[in-house]
Protein backbone atom coordinates (compact mmCIF):
# COMPACT_ATOMS: atom_id res chain seq x y z
CA UNK A 1 0.00 0.00 0.00
CA UNK A 2 0.89 3.75 -0.37
CA UNK A 3 2.26 4.94 2.64
CA UNK A 4 -0.23 8.21 2.64
CA UNK A 5 -2.95 5.25 1.88
CA UNK A 6 -2.08 3.67 5.07
CA UNK A 7 -1.51 6.92 7.11
CA UNK A 8 -4.97 8.02 5.92
CA UNK A 9 -7.00 4.16 6.80
CA UNK A 10 -5.63 3.00 10.08
CA UNK A 11 -8.65 3.23 12.09
CA UNK A 12 -8.70 1.39 15.76
CA UNK A 13 -10.29 -1.77 14.97
CA UNK A 14 -12.51 -3.41 18.14
CA UNK A 15 -14.30 -5.95 16.09
CA UNK A 16 -12.16 -9.18 14.19
CA UNK A 17 -13.19 -11.60 12.24
CA UNK A 18 -12.51 -15.63 13.27
CA UNK A 19 -9.60 -15.26 10.84
CA UNK A 20 -5.77 -16.16 12.43
CA UNK A 21 -2.92 -14.08 12.66
CA UNK A 22 0.11 -16.58 11.49
CA UNK A 23 3.12 -15.61 13.16
CA UNK A 24 5.03 -15.69 10.02
CA UNK A 25 2.90 -12.40 9.52
CA UNK A 26 2.99 -10.80 12.62
CA UNK A 27 6.57 -11.48 12.45
CA UNK A 28 6.86 -9.16 9.44
CA UNK A 29 4.93 -6.52 11.29
CA UNK A 30 7.30 -6.62 13.89
CA UNK A 31 9.87 -6.96 11.85
CA UNK A 32 8.82 -3.46 10.41
CA UNK A 33 7.72 -1.55 13.49
CA UNK A 34 11.25 -2.18 14.79
CA UNK A 35 12.25 0.16 13.28
CA UNK A 36 10.90 3.23 15.55
CA UNK A 37 12.87 5.23 16.98
CA UNK A 38 13.39 5.47 20.85
CA UNK A 39 15.67 8.22 23.01
CA UNK A 40 18.85 7.66 22.49
CA UNK A 41 18.36 4.60 20.10
CA UNK A 42 18.43 2.76 23.30
CA UNK A 43 15.36 0.31 22.11
CA UNK A 44 14.02 -0.30 25.44
CA UNK A 45 10.33 -1.39 24.21
CA UNK A 46 9.64 -5.20 24.78
CA UNK A 47 6.55 -6.84 23.48
CA UNK A 48 4.98 -9.72 24.85
CA UNK A 49 2.48 -12.10 22.17
CA UNK A 50 -0.43 -13.81 24.08
CA UNK A 51 -2.32 -15.98 22.33
CA UNK A 52 -2.99 -18.08 25.49
CA UNK A 53 -6.74 -17.70 26.60
CA UNK A 54 -6.57 -17.87 29.79
CA UNK A 55 -4.23 -14.71 29.84
CA UNK A 56 -6.13 -13.09 28.08
CA UNK A 57 -9.33 -13.15 30.43
CA UNK A 58 -7.25 -11.80 32.86
CA UNK A 59 -5.92 -9.12 30.81
CA UNK A 60 -9.62 -8.22 29.99
CA UNK A 61 -10.68 -8.64 33.82
CA UNK A 62 -7.64 -6.35 34.66
CA UNK A 63 -9.47 -4.01 31.85
CA UNK A 64 -12.35 -3.25 34.57
CA UNK A 65 -11.14 -1.18 37.09
CA UNK A 66 -10.25 1.44 34.61
CA UNK A 67 -12.97 1.25 32.59
CA UNK A 68 -15.77 1.70 35.58
CA UNK A 69 -14.50 5.24 36.06
CA UNK A 70 -14.30 5.99 32.61
CA UNK A 71 -17.93 5.06 31.85
CA UNK A 72 -18.92 7.22 34.80
CA UNK A 73 -17.16 10.22 34.23
CA UNK A 74 -17.97 9.70 30.37
CA UNK A 75 -22.13 9.52 31.88
CA UNK A 76 -21.06 12.86 33.93
CA UNK A 77 -19.88 14.56 31.17
CA UNK A 78 -16.50 14.57 31.96
CA UNK A 79 -13.60 14.05 29.81
CA UNK A 80 -12.90 10.27 31.53
CA UNK A 81 -9.22 9.92 33.44
CA UNK A 82 -7.84 13.33 32.52
CA UNK A 83 -5.14 14.30 34.71
CA UNK A 84 -5.92 17.66 35.53
CA UNK A 85 -9.16 17.47 37.21
CA UNK A 86 -10.31 14.41 39.90
CA UNK A 87 -13.30 12.60 38.66
CA UNK A 88 -16.98 13.99 40.17
CA UNK A 89 -18.37 10.45 40.15
CA UNK A 90 -17.76 9.07 43.87
CA UNK A 91 -15.64 6.09 44.70
CA UNK A 92 -19.03 3.97 45.14
CA UNK A 93 -20.30 5.39 42.14
CA UNK A 94 -17.75 4.25 39.94
CA UNK A 95 -17.97 0.88 41.42
CA UNK A 96 -21.13 0.43 41.51
CA UNK A 97 -20.02 1.32 37.19
CA UNK A 98 -21.11 -1.56 35.01
CA UNK A 99 -18.12 -2.21 32.37
CA UNK A 100 -19.82 -2.22 28.83
CA UNK A 101 -18.37 -5.33 26.75
CA UNK A 102 -17.01 -3.25 23.99
CA UNK A 103 -13.95 -2.59 26.20
CA UNK A 104 -12.71 -5.91 26.79
CA UNK A 105 -14.37 -7.93 23.86
CA UNK A 106 -11.39 -7.05 21.49
CA UNK A 107 -8.52 -8.40 24.00
CA UNK A 108 -10.80 -11.73 23.77
CA UNK A 109 -11.86 -11.72 20.52
CA UNK A 110 -8.53 -10.69 18.61
CA UNK A 111 -6.39 -14.12 17.71
CA UNK A 112 -3.07 -12.12 19.31
CA UNK A 113 -2.74 -9.84 21.90
CA UNK A 114 0.49 -7.76 22.41
CA UNK A 115 1.66 -6.33 25.33
CA UNK A 116 3.92 -3.69 24.82
CA UNK A 117 6.56 -2.92 28.10
CA UNK A 118 9.77 0.06 28.40
CA UNK A 119 12.18 0.08 30.42
CA UNK A 120 12.35 2.76 32.22
CA UNK A 121 16.03 2.52 33.24
CA UNK A 122 16.64 3.59 29.79
CA UNK A 123 13.95 6.07 28.84
CA UNK A 124 14.76 10.07 28.76
CA UNK A 125 12.11 11.34 30.43
CA UNK A 126 12.98 15.56 30.33
CA UNK A 127 9.69 16.11 32.06
CA UNK A 128 9.61 13.72 35.14
CA UNK A 129 10.25 16.84 37.48
CA UNK A 130 7.72 18.71 36.27
CA UNK A 131 4.26 19.24 38.04
CA UNK A 132 2.40 17.11 35.80
CA UNK A 133 1.70 13.91 34.29
CA UNK A 134 4.80 12.66 32.66
CA UNK A 135 4.95 12.26 28.60
CA UNK A 136 7.84 12.76 27.13
CA UNK A 137 8.86 9.31 27.97
CA UNK A 138 6.20 8.04 25.72
CA UNK A 139 8.14 8.92 22.83
CA UNK A 140 10.72 5.97 23.15
CA UNK A 141 7.38 3.39 22.72
CA UNK A 142 4.39 4.62 21.18
CA UNK A 143 6.01 5.18 17.85
CA UNK A 144 6.51 1.48 17.57
CA UNK A 145 3.10 0.92 19.09
CA UNK A 146 1.69 3.20 15.68
CA UNK A 147 4.07 1.21 13.69
CA UNK A 148 3.04 -2.12 14.44
CA UNK A 149 -1.00 -0.93 13.34
CA UNK A 150 0.95 0.93 10.37
CA UNK A 151 2.22 -2.50 9.66
CA UNK A 152 -0.53 -4.61 10.40
CA UNK A 153 -2.70 -2.14 7.98
CA UNK A 154 -0.23 -2.44 5.17
CA UNK A 155 -1.09 -6.76 5.67
CA UNK A 156 -4.77 -6.41 5.85
CA UNK A 157 -5.21 -6.58 9.74
CA UNK A 158 -5.96 -4.03 12.33
CA UNK A 159 -5.84 -3.33 15.77
CA UNK A 160 -5.98 -0.59 18.46
CA UNK A 161 -4.23 0.79 20.90
CA UNK A 162 -5.53 0.27 24.47
CA UNK A 163 -4.48 1.63 27.82
CA UNK A 164 -6.98 0.44 30.82
CA UNK A 165 -5.19 -2.13 32.00
CA UNK A 166 -2.00 0.40 32.56
CA UNK A 167 -4.38 0.97 36.11
CA UNK A 168 -3.81 -2.28 37.17
CA UNK A 169 -0.16 -2.40 35.95
CA UNK A 170 1.38 -4.17 39.47
CA UNK A 171 -0.66 -7.11 38.13
CA UNK A 172 -0.03 -7.24 35.00
CA UNK A 173 3.47 -7.92 35.42
CA UNK A 174 3.01 -10.64 37.78
CA UNK A 175 0.89 -12.15 35.43
CA UNK A 176 3.58 -11.97 33.05
CA UNK A 177 6.24 -11.89 34.51
CA UNK A 178 7.57 -8.67 33.93
CA UNK A 179 10.73 -6.95 35.45
CA UNK A 180 10.51 -4.17 38.10
CA UNK A 181 11.91 -1.36 35.68
CA UNK A 182 9.53 -2.15 32.96
CA UNK A 183 6.85 -0.15 32.68
CA UNK A 184 3.12 -1.56 31.35
CA UNK A 185 2.75 1.09 27.61
CA UNK A 186 -0.09 -0.56 25.99
CA UNK A 187 -2.25 -3.59 24.82
CA UNK A 188 -2.77 -3.93 21.47
CA UNK A 189 -5.30 -6.47 20.58
CA UNK A 190 -4.35 -7.51 16.43
CA UNK A 191 -6.81 -8.98 13.77
CA UNK A 192 -9.12 -9.40 10.67
CA UNK A 193 -11.25 -6.07 11.06
CA UNK A 194 -14.61 -7.18 10.20
CA UNK A 195 -15.27 -3.80 8.64
CA UNK A 196 -12.15 -1.63 7.07
CA UNK A 197 -12.84 2.37 7.69
CA UNK A 198 -11.44 4.31 5.28
CA UNK A 199 -12.99 7.79 5.72
CA UNK A 200 -11.46 8.19 9.06
CA UNK A 201 -12.54 12.02 10.86
CA UNK A 202 -9.60 14.25 11.58
CA UNK A 203 -9.74 18.02 12.55
CA UNK A 204 -8.65 19.54 9.10
CA UNK A 205 -4.60 21.25 9.25
CA UNK A 206 -6.27 24.75 9.96
CA UNK A 207 -7.32 23.41 13.04
CA UNK A 208 -4.36 21.32 14.00
CA UNK A 209 -1.34 23.92 13.39
CA UNK A 210 -0.65 27.51 14.00
CA UNK A 211 1.82 29.42 12.75
CA UNK A 212 4.79 31.13 15.68
CA UNK A 213 2.49 30.89 18.76
CA UNK A 214 -0.21 28.91 20.12
CA UNK A 215 -2.53 31.84 19.62
CA UNK A 216 -1.13 32.38 16.41
CA UNK A 217 -2.94 31.84 12.61
CA UNK A 218 -4.18 28.64 10.98
CA UNK A 219 -1.53 27.26 9.16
Amino acid sequence: MDLYDVMRTTAAVREFTDDPLPDEVLHRVLDAARFAPSGGNRQGTRVVVVRDRATRERLAELNEPAVRRYVAQQKAGESPWNPVHPPGPSAEEIAATRVPGAFTEPVLRAPVVLVVLVDLAVVAAMDQDLDRVGIVGGASVYPLVWNVLLAARAEGYGGTITTMATAEEPAVKELLGVPETYALAAVVPLGRPVKQLTRLRRVPVEELAVRERFDGEPF
